[in-house]
Order: structure tokens, then sequence, then C-alpha cells
């Protein structure tokens, strides 16, 4: 699109949602490892979290905007050859393609001074034993930290986060890239092993990139998916140092790639990528995941959707605002409303603690389309219901148009 001085927020919202692959022809029949690649295009990394209350959250953002697929398809692409995915902390932990290993070894060779505490900690006070855990995989793996606990020395002892001073040593391992997860376990642990075994040769073999050229490839990753986006949000979708991301917006400005704009009621600053689009309409109708790249910038979703979101799973019950796993709800091109969701595998059921609409949007029209939204994730969970809401003051529109739903099928 030709590059604009001024942007109104409703165009900066339509050229983010475009960005992030809202935009995009759904699929017309079951989703393919095309279709994955070109969300992958679009939105550059999928947050891994072990939260299961819903689905796990590496997912969900391919449901946000494929509709039901199997997922499969995604453990493919992660976990088996040949693999177009690979573990690692991007934004945090994360799913990123293989093509960006080399734009993140700035990070791994970092991580004697830029891993967390406890790793850190480890590998200096413990060398010996980070080099017998890193015998282990290479003799025998790929390995979880706990078949490697099964065999560790005794006076290893435990400490800090519950974590044993073997997963420690694996996650510095991790974090140095030296060991990489060849795959998860059904309890959602890493399976590691070296990265020979398991990252494809022509990405191993691919030059390391000077930190400059690494963090303007990362910046020009983030700068795409975004759209439109200011420095902070640009900076923060792989974590990136404050000086090194502020040269590479600079660069990537001089070079043509972002152009400085203004967003009518933004106070930052913001960049335009060259290749972002202003369709003229969103037509989304989808829940999005707490941890989506669309909302996990949590001031930029209240600039741009006048949306404030928190998410609660570590607030204690009582001071929960509108409850423990809150999905907003894209509708057009607003989040219209946030639901409070729960699979029940048990019973085969999908509950929703609490529904709430937004200010601006219309109960009614909000309540039909996220009835018949629940309905399609629930079928993509393989649940057989869906149940009334309990709270929230959503709660009687939308189980009306439930049970309209209900009756209609």
């Amino acid at each position: 699109m030709a590059a604009l001085e001024e942007l109104s927020l409703a165009q900066a919202r339509r050229i983010a949602l475009a960005a992030q692959g809202f935009a995009d022809p759904a699929p017309t029949g079951v989703p393919t490892l095309r279709h994955l690649r070109r969300v992958l295009d679009r939105i550059g990394l999928l947050q891994v979290d072990s939260v299961n209350v819903l689905q796990r959250a590496h997912y969900l953002p391919l449901y946000s905007r494929l509709g039901p697929y199997p997922t499969d398809l995604l453990d493919r692409a992660a976990y088996r050859r040949p693999r177009a995915l690979f573990e690692y902390w991007a934004h945090e932990a994360s799913l990123v393609p293989v093509r960006l290993h080399p734009a993140l070894r700035w990070r791994m060779a970092a991580a004697r001074e830029k891993a967390w505490g406890n790793m850190r900690r480890i590998a200096a006070e413990q060398p010996e034993l980070v080099a017998w855990v890193r015998d282990e995989v290479a003799a025998n793996g790929p390995l979880t930290a706990a078949e490697i606990e099964h065999d560790a020395p005794r006076q290893t002892g435990h400490w800090g986060w519950n974590w044993s001073v073997v997963k420690q040593a694996l996650e510095f391992l991790f974090w140095s890239g030296e060991v990489v997860a060849a795959s998860r376990s059904n309890s959602f642990a890493r399976r590691y092993d070296l990265p020979e075994r398991v990252l494809p040769a022509a990405v191993l073999d691919t030059p390391t990139p000077a930190d400059p050229d690494a963090h303007r490839d990362l910046v020009r990753v983030a700068a795409r998916a975004l759209g439109v986006a200011a420095e902070v949000e640009l900076r923060d979708y792989f974590r990136l140092p404050v000086a090194a991301a502020r040269r590479a917006v600079a660069e990537l400005v001089e070079a043509g790639e972002l152009t400085p704009v203004r967003v009518r009621g933004w106070k930052p600053p913001a960049y335009l990528h060259v290749d972002a689009r202003l369709p003229r309409r969103i037509r989304a109708s989808t829940l999005v995941s707490p941890f989506d790249p669309l909302v996990w910038e949590r001031s930029r979703t209240e600039r741009l959707f006048g949306f404030s979101y928190r998410i609660e799973i570590y607030v204690p019950a009582p001071q929960r605002v509108y409850g423990y796993y809150v999905l907003p709800f894209l509708h057009g091109d607003r989040l219209a409303a946030r639901v409070d969701l729960k699979a029940d595998r048990k019973t085969g059921v999908l509950l929703i603690p609490a529904a709430w609409i937004e200010p601006d949007a219309d109960p009614g029209e909000t309540a039909v389309a996220l009835a018949a939204e629940l309905h399609r994730l629930a079928g993509w969970l393989g649940l057989g219901a869906v149940a009334p809401p309990a709270g929230g003051d959503l709660a009687g529109p939308l189980a009306a148009a439930l049970t309209s739903l209900a009756g209609v099928r």
C-alpha cells in the first residue's frame, strides 16, 4: 500500500489484522501444510505454554486464522522431518521457523550472561554436571529430564523453582543452543537431543550473522507481522535489547522497509511496513488465544482496540475480574466480547464460566456470532455440547443465542 503520513485508528486496526492473517481467505477444505505455512509467514512464531484448560496455546493461533484444522499438522511441522519449526526462547518459549535459527544465535551465545538466574548459576557452579548432562543426551537422546535424572549423580540435589539441577542444566543447554527439543512427551515434557540430529543440515550450515544483522532480521519479521507498530512492539516481538532494536528500526527506515507514520490517538510514533495492506473490511469472527501475537502486547491491544486485557491465570480467584482463561472474541475488526472457557473433557462439554460484552458492541449481534463460534470451537476440540454461560453481562443474550442455535441444529 502507498505510505500514508497519518492513519486513522480504524485503518491501523485493519492493517494490523491483515498483517496477522485475519484478512486471508478461509481454506475451502481441510487445511493443509500450505495453509499452515501461510499463517507462519504472517505471524513469524507461535508462543508455547503448558496451560491446557482449553487447548495448548500454540495450537490456537492457527485455529483463529484457519478454523478447525488437524492439530497433527502443527505437530508434524514442529517435531517430525522435514521440520519447519523449532522450539526456542523467541518471544517467550516459542515455536519458530527453522530459517530464523541463525538470527537467534546471538541469544544462544549470550546464555551465560542472559539466561535466567538458576540456569546461569548451574553453568557457573556445576560445569561438570552440565557437561555430564550434555554427554547423556549425546549418547542416549532424545531424552526427557526425568529420564536423565534417573541416572543422575546422587549429590546433585534439588533447588530453585522445584526444578532439579538436571532440568536446570538441560535448560541452560537449551538456551545456549547445545541441545534442542526433539519432541514432546504425553505430559508435555521436552525430549532433548543434539541440534545435528534434529535441525536441517542446511540451517545449521548457514553462517551466523553479525548481531546487528540478526537484530535487523528479527525486527523485519516483527514489522511484517504487525503491519503498523510502535517501536516497543517491534522490540517486544522477539524480546530484543532496547538499543539493538532501536538501531534496527532506524536502519529499516533508512532502507525504505519501514515508514514513520502517525496513528490518531496514539502517543508513540508508529512505523508502517512496506508490504502492509489496508483491506476495505475485515470479516473475521473468531476467538483469540491469550497467547496470540495479535494481543500479547497488552498496551498495543488497548491502543488498537480499546480493549483492556490481562490474563488472570495467576490472579487469586476472588480478585479476578473476568475469569481464569479468558479469550477475546474478534468480530469484524473489533474485539467485541470476552469469554472465560474451559474444556470439560470428561463430560464432553465446553463450559462458559462467564461471558462479557465490550462497551461499543451490540449484545444481540455479538451473542449470535459468538454462539456460532463456540459451537465451531467445541467441534474442533472434540466436545459434543456447549453449556450455557454461568455469569457475565453477556450471559443472557449468549444463552438465548446458544438455545436458538441448538434448536436450528
